[in-house]
């Protein structure tokens, strides 16, 4: 089977995490500075939210482009990243709104977490259709040290949420940051 049912289908499960997101933002009701800054915090999470979320759709892209085919284990690992990625509206709604409670900082980044593992996974099964492929395996290889570091900081962020949330904050906005970094691309020897 080929992939572009997958993407088709991703794409749209994507724009409506980022639409559900959007709207999950309140309008304050007064026109006063206070108010606005009353809503800061939530549009900061947002903000961080869909950095993450883009970055996320900018990968898949690019994962699903190197599919061989559309196997099973391709579209349960792909509907298992969808998942998580469709939690990540909640996680910022509860972030935005006890941006201060660490159980909200750690609920975000468990999220956060388990999306990277879920990219992890994804991203193995992608790997294991082109095993011959060197130069197609060390570019599998990086993206694997990028995903599991991700998941480990982010796991590692829940649980640092209870000693200092602004090192969870850190960790937040460090990673896709990381992401914005210019990467030095090995060269395979083929």
């Amino acid at each position: 089977m080929k992939t572009g049912r997958l993407e088709a289908f991703s794409d749209g499960v994507i724009a409506v995490i980022i639409t559900i997101m959007v709207l999950d933002l309140k309008v304050p009701h007064t026109g006063t500075v206070e108010a606005l800054l009353a809503v800061g915090p939530s549009f900061l999470v947002y903000g961080l939210s869909f950095a993450v979320v883009a970055i996320m759709w900018v990968n898949h892209h690019h994962f699903i482009e190197k599919a061989a085919y559309a196997n099973a284990a391709l579209l349960w690992s792909n509907n298992h990243l969808l998942f998580w990625m469709s939690v990540i509206p909640f996680a910022t709604a509860y972030l935005g709104e006890n941006c201060h409670a660490p159980l909200a900082v750690a609920i975000y980044g468990a999220i956060l977490a388990c999306t990277s593992a879920a990219f992890l996974l994804l991203q193995r099964v992608l790997a294991g259709q082109d095993k011959n492929n060197g130069a197609r395996q060390l570019e599998f290889r990086q993206m694997n040290t990028k995903a599991i570091t991700s998941a480990v900081c982010y796991a590692a962020s829940a649980g640092l949420a209870f000693v200092s949330i602004y090192v969870s904050f850190a960790i937040f906005i460090l990673f896709p940051l990381l992401y914005f970094w210019p990467e030095h691309k090995a060269r395979a020897h083929d």
